[in-house]
């Protein structure tokens, strides 16, 4: 009989990519995760003795614990945390029954920017339309939920990034870019590993819009569309960002669950 404060791998992956997925602690020794240098996507690693910043961290948000085999470690964690108010459950299986389960996404350690104060800082041109919003969705909704993005003049933003110890992305020369005929949202799911039929639905509609490439997917004008109107509706970046997201989170459901549904007027009764 499953236990109450346990979540099945299918469970979870159902959680992933969406906005009110808990929170993802990865408590994993390091021993074991030398052994298999993987995080869930969302997931960050916290040592599990370290129970009072664990539940500072988590400021009462609901949790989800992981650990190599979601025996001891992520089990006693999770009835800690429990034990002080917070909503826990532990993954049944850990790692190992993630690795089999199918469809489900891991991101390498090796790729992850290093973090600042708590969280990944990354920095872009300002002004954003297309992909300066979807790769800020995809990462806050898959990789890192408290990066921070910076907006400044094009001209600068190798020199903050330089300055602020930021990762640049979306202009000419850096890493996180452009690559060919791929944007930098369809580069990103590259090195972060991350693929699924809704991911790579979405991308190509990125792509579509972002490249100017309207013939690739019928949604590209539309996503083109509203993106230019949340850019004039927004005079602040940051608050732009912010209904981007919700935009992109409303997209992501639909490349996910609702790509193959169309709507027509009902033909009128004879």
């Amino acid at each position: 009989m499953p236990a109450p404060n346990e979540i099945t791998p299918s469970q979870l992956n159902r959680l992933i990519g969406l906005p009110d997925c808990p929170e993802l602690i990865d408590v994993c020794i390091p021993e074991d995760f030398a052994e298999d240098p993987f995080l869930i996507p969302g997931a960050w690693q916290h040592d599990h003795k370290d129970m009072p910043g664990l539940i500072e961290r988590l400021g009462g948000r609901r949790a989800i614990v992981i650990c190599q085999k979601g025996r001891k470690l992520s089990q006693g964690v999770a009835a800690w945390l429990r034990a002080e108010g917070v909503d826990a459950q532990f993954l049944q299986g850990g790692m190992y029954a993630w690795h089999d389960t199918e469809g489900a996404m891991r991101i390498p350690a090796s790729v992850l920017p290093p973090m600042s104060n708590g969280a990944t800082l990354w920095v872009t041109r300002h002004r954003p339309k297309i992909d300066r919003i979807a790769c800020p969705w995809l990462i806050r909704r898959f990789v890192d939920r408290r990066a921070r993005f910076l907006f400044v003049s094009p001209g600068e933003v190798t020199s903050v990034a330089e300055k602020m110890g930021a990762m640049p992305f979306d202009i000419e020369g850096v890493e996180w870019s452009h690559a060919g005929d791929r944007c930098t949202f369809d580069m990103m799911l590259e090195r972060f590993e991350l693929s699924s039929p809704a991911l790579a639905r979405l991308a190509l509609v990125v792509r579509a819009a972002d490249t100017d490439r309207h013939d690739l997917h019928p949604a590209a004008a539309g996503l083109l569309a509203v993106s230019v109107g949340l850019s004039r509706r927004y005079r602040d970046d940051q608050d732009q960002l912010v209904a981007g997201l919700d935009l992109y989170d409303t997209l992501y459901r639909w490349a996910r669950d609702g790509h193959d549904e169309g709507h027509a007027w009902p033909k009128a009764h004879g």
